[in-house]
């Protein structure tokens, strides 16, 4: 009889208390949201409404709750996530949200430190993006450079040669395969070699085109390793240890592994060849003021940091942007009859004689407007990369704590009815007003905005135009024989991808 008093009374305990907890609000006034349950929090709700599709499931909770601005705990962590269109924007903006969370998939990055660009904030993130961006723009990084535009044409003329003249080397034959070819990783090499310019004004050569490759791969194991920011190792690091394959921590840590040994070597090998009285590039610039703050006690800048910028500004190239070519492919398979008028237009604009160049852009506003229907028709990063309120504040009449987590469902603005009319079709023509791109059309953020607007917006811009246009003008895609029925599943990752596949391209000229 004792024992079951005893029982009692410590169920009670514990209800109160989970209950208690399962309750409460990170403050008075915080936007409404789904109770918290242990472990989790209200992470719960979220996958039982949306497992592979967290911006499907949070504009349910919106839906549940009756809220624009769903409000909850995952885990401990205090969280908003916007739904509403107008508000995104605002949210991009609020300059107390231009903070970064603190999470394992940042500092396993990182050699488990805060470094780099994506995953810091404060002093330091304005020191190292201010300065990085400063001087890779004499590269052409955020501009239009002549110079690295030659570097992306020839590396356009490698990639169309290895269809057309077939492989020179034996990882060509991985890649291209007589007219079929292996898409993403067919359109890797000027986003990746471009890039490596920026920083060093130099490229690898074709023969050495595996190794981007390599690097390619590598930045798809990671995107497509774990959940939304890896949430789930985020609120349970503990994963990492005791389910390491199945919390996507190996792979992660694997394709991660990838960016920081190529770049370690690298940059030792430009300090060994450093010359202070003659400066080469980037990372001569970057090295120069390292050694200049050696003396300082707490220097930002360091190698490993160096390291973190490169990988940081690289896994966009070598992910992210082959991917929404790759989408754009695919909807070429799904909807033939846009090729039609991406052919008419570029036939008419350039020809045969040469590649399309950047001069040519504004002369192609189908072009130019069919991969910006495709970033808003797909959007990559459907919660963006998580921002943190940096100090208390005030948000569309809510109180927001410090060290929320905060994040702009960046589908519900890509998909709004009211915004786009019938946002379930894909229609380029949306951004097209009397034959001319209206880029006030586009209202889309694929690069999102605000201080945190992605750095590497114009370079990918301007790449993808240069590689897609080149690609139409060269070639009619097909499907490739036996291949699966499109459009494909969407792997949801840390971006959104899909499956690779093989597509037949038929040269035109």
């Amino acid at each position: 009889m004792f024992g079951l008093v005893i029982l009692i009374v410590l169920l009670t305990i514990l209800f109160k208390y989970y209950y208690k907890n399962a309750i409460k609000r990170p403050c008075d006034n915080f936007p409404p949201g789904p109770i918290s349950l242990p472990v989790y929090g209200a992470y719960w709700f979220v996958l039982a409404n949306g497992y592979n599709n967290l911006s499907q499931a949070f504009r349910r909770l919106g839906q549940i709750y009756k809220t624009k601005i769903v409000g909850l705990y995952m885990g401990s962590i205090p969280t908003i996530v916007v739904n509403d269109p107008a508000m995104i924007k605002q949210m991009l903006y609020h300059e107390e949200f231009d903070g970064r969370m603190d999470i394992i998939l940042g500092r396993l990055r990182a050699y488990w430190k805060q470094l780099g660009i994506f995953f810091t904030d404060s002093y330091f993130w304005y020191v190292q993006r201010r300065f990085s961006l400063r001087y890779m723009r004499d590269s052409g990084f955020g501009r239009r450079d002549e110079t690295l535009e030659t570097v992306v044409e020839f590396e356009i003329k490698a990639m169309l040669d290895m269809r057309l003249s077939g492989p020179l080397y034996p990882a060509e034959k991985e890649i291209v395969n007589g007219e079929l070819v292996n898409i993403p990783y067919f359109l890797a090499i000027p986003f990746i070699n471009g890039m490596l310019h920026v920083y060093s004004r130099a490229t690898l050569p074709r023969s050495e085109y595996a190794v981007l490759w390599k690097m390619s791969k590598a930045a798809l194991l990671f995107q497509r390793s774990s959940d939304d920011v890896g949430r789930a190792l985020a609120l349970t690091p503990w994963l990492k240890d005791v389910a390491p394959n199945w919390s996507g921590f190996n792979g992660l840590r694997k394709g991660n592994q990838y960016f920081l040994d190529f770049f370690t070597n690298l940059i030792e090998q430009e300090i060994r060849t450093y010359d202070a009285s003659h400066q080469r590039h980037f990372l001569d610039v970057y090295i120069r003021k390292m050694m200049e703050e050696t003396h300082l006690g707490k220097s930002t800048f360091s190698v490993e940091q160096l390291v973190l910028i490169c990988t940081d500004y690289m896994f966009p190239a070598a992910s992210a942007v082959q991917e929404v070519l790759a989408m754009l492919l695919e909807r070429l398979l799904v909807q033939p009859e846009l090729q039609d008028r991406l052919h008419e237009e570029v036939d008419r604009v350039v020809g045969s004689g040469r590649l399309p160049n950047l001069d040519d852009r504004k002369n192609m506003p189908y072009t130019e407007a069919t991969i910006r229907e495709m970033m808003r028709y797909e959007t990559l990063v459907p919660l963006g990369v998580p921002h943190r309120a940096t100090d208390d504040t005030v948000f569309n009449g809510y109180n927001i704590p410090q060290g929320t987590m905060v994040s702009a469902n960046l589908v519900m603005l890509h998909m709004d009815q009211k915004l786009w009319s019938d946002p379930e079709t894909f229609r380029p023509e949306r951004f097209i007003v009397d034959g001319k791109l209206n880029v006030a059309l586009d209202k889309s953020l694929p690069f999102g905005a605000g201080r945190r607007l992605c750095a590497g917006e114009t370079y990918a811009r301007q790449t993808m135009f240069q590689v897609f246009a080149a690609i139409m003008q060269r070639f009619r895609v097909e499907k490739a024989p036996g291949s699966a029925r499109m459009p494909a599943p969407r792997i949801q990752g840390i971006i959104t991808t899909i499956p690779d596949f093989w597509v037949k391209l038929t040269p035109r000229i």
